[in-house]
């Protein structure tokens, strides 16, 4: 369990108790998250509502949000969000190799737009203070100035969730494993903590 207690829906803020519920129900299986995040309403009211903004904006392409945060969540080791995000990644028509590799060199089926939104992932969470001109050249070739800055804030943004996720042990809802090996994935992405706590548990 989490370090702090779970915060119900029913202990928030009438004007933010809209937010916990939508992102439980819309974005995504969160609910750990979302309980923990309760207990600053400001946050949640902010943070979740920013990204169910940005899900109903729909600007950027979700296959290249997807890549980014993947790239991030295994760069800071952060199993909530691999297991979280792989599925969603595999869904997009990418092979679970190819997830698996994504920080290799080479990844079995990325195109030229893939592999750059992947690198750009990098350097903005690794040395963001050297990232050169031209690869921003490269990006507005594919992408709005909009787009860019959405991109660049949902992979500054995962990390700042890899990070709360772990310094708090927010758990991985019952079902989110068990999802990504559905797809063809393995435990082996996961950091090692992590499959070792799957595979006791039987989820292997």
């Amino acid at each position: 369990m989490a370090r702090v207690r779970d915060v119900q829906v029913d202990e928030v803020p009438a004007d933010v108790r809209p937010i916990y519920e939508r992102f439980v129900q819309d974005y995504g299986p969160f609910m750990n998250q979302v309980k923990v995040f309760a207990h600053r309403p400001p946050a949640l009211k902010h943070i979740m509502g920013l990204l169910l903004d940005l899900y109903d904006e729909k600007l950027l392409p979700k296959r290249y949000l997807e890549i980014a945060l993947v790239v991030v969540s295994k760069l800071n080791e952060c199993s909530y969000c691999v297991s979280h995000h792989t599925p969603r990644l595999v869904d997009h028509g990418f092979l679970p190799d190819a997830v698996a590799r994504i920080l290799d060199p080479d990844v079995p089926g990325f195109d030229e737009v893939d592999l750059l939104v992947r690198d750009y992932a990098v350097q903005v969470t690794t040395n963001p203070q050297r990232i050169r001109d031209q690869v921003f050249v490269a990006l507005r070739k594919h992408f709005s100035e909009e787009q860019i800055v959405e991109l660049t804030l949902r992979t500054a943004l995962c990390g700042f969730f890899n990070r709360f996720n772990d310094a708090l042990m927010i758990d991985i809802e019952d079902g989110v494993v068990e999802d990504m090996l559905s797809r063809g994935s393995s435990l082996s992405e996961l950091p090692s903590q992590e499959r070792e706590g799957a595979s006791a548990d039987g989820a292997a």
